[in-house]
């Protein structure tokens, strides 16, 4: 009897250090074998068997068993989390379980520039987001932001400011908008505002000046010359006559060589036909091009055109008949190169 006795307590030992170690095996060996990590992304709405699709697709487990072994035992199944997470190789499941169940993804850095409009903007989000354009826009459009901004369809554009932002990748619309929104607030500090005031402007105008600022010129020591230029003409009470402007009222931002006919495009943000600013920038702006207004160059120029030399700067003049010189000799060089 005590031999049996023995024989079984020796059978129930042994398989509890094999359940044991099998168990050890399945919360703390290795089980991610995804080559340099990687990222995950669950969206919402996602359920158990949408997830270990996922892994599966994405050939992330070394064995799939012991992940749904252990899944089960921590209840995953009730407490998935959508969001964006760094799968690191070598994380065993325990690891990755808990970090699928807490919902601690890793922000994304948000990037923009050059951005023409808000359309654009909507679909720059909506290939670096879970959410789609459409959301965005309608988001950006929303009667209550406008009021709250004291903006309207055309100025809206101004509060987005070009920099890069934290933020997770299942945010929604309203949530990544206002985060924009706010980075507007911080910009627009005492300083910037004093600025704008001492120049009769609100922050709104200087975005819309600077919007033209910035499709004259991509130099950046050149920005605060041609603001003082626009700023010159308006003292002056003379129209902005800014071709920039004329690009945007074709609807062709492709458009190479403004020529006389695109003069008598009927737009308000014809800025040969109408007098001051135009109702809205006709892109989002860069901080440069902004703070470019904001510290513009006191010069007495009011013309200018690109320099001969094609260098990308401009050749400024006081009167027209130098304007008249400096647009010649760039002509003539594009006539000698041969360009159109």
């Amino acid at each position: 009897m005590k031999r049996m006795f023995a024989k079984v307590f020796i059978v129930l030992l042994v398989a509890g250090i094999v359940a044991g170690g099998w168990l050890y095996y399945a919360v703390m060996m290795p089980n991610v074998k995804y080559d340099n990590g990687g990222w995950l992304y669950i969206k919402t709405g996602s359920n158990y068997d949408s997830l270990t699709a996922d892994l599966k697709r994405m050939d992330i487990l070394k064995d799939d068993f012991t992940f749904h072994f252990l899944a089960e035992l921590m209840k995953l199944k009730d407490r998935i989390k959508p969001g964006r997470y760094k799968i690191m190789e070598g994380m065993n499941n325990n690891e990755l379980i808990r970090l699928l169940r807490s919902g601690r993804q890793t922000p994304l850095k948000f990037t923009f520039t050059n951005v023409r409009t808000v359309y654009e903007l909507a679909g720059i989000i909506d290939e670096d987001f879970e959410t789609d354009s459409v959301s965005v826009v309608k988001e950006i459009f929303n009667p209550s932001l406008l009021d709250s901004l004291k903006l309207d369809s055309l100025t809206i554009a101004t509060i987005f400011i070009p920099n890069t932002y934290e933020l997770y990748w299942n945010a929604k619309p309203s949530t990544i908008i206002k985060r924009l929104a706010k980075e507007h607030t911080n910009f627009w500090n005492a300083e910037r505002k004093a600025r704008a005031e001492t120049m009769k402007l609100s922050p709104t105008e200087v975005s819309i000046l600077a919007s033209i600022v910035e499709q004259e010129t991509r130099m950046n020591d050149e920005k605060p010359v041609i603001a003082g230029v626009y700023l010159n003409r308006i003292k002056k009470g003379w129209k902005l006559e800014a071709d920039p402007t004329l690009v945007y009222a074709s609807g062709n931002f492709g458009l190479k060589r403004v020529l006389n006919v695109h003069k008598e495009i009927e737009s308000p943000f014809n800025t040969y036909k109408n007098a001051g600013l135009p109702p809205g920038p006709i892109c989002i702006p860069s901080i440069a091009s902004i703070d470019a207004v904001l510290n513009k160059i006191e010069h007495e120029y009011l013309f200018f055109c690109a320099r001969e030399d094609l260098s990308g700067y401009h050749a400024f003049a006081r009167t027209y008949h130098d304007h008249l010189i400096n647009a010649r000799r760039f002509q003539k060089e594009l006539s000698r190169r041969g360009i159109r």
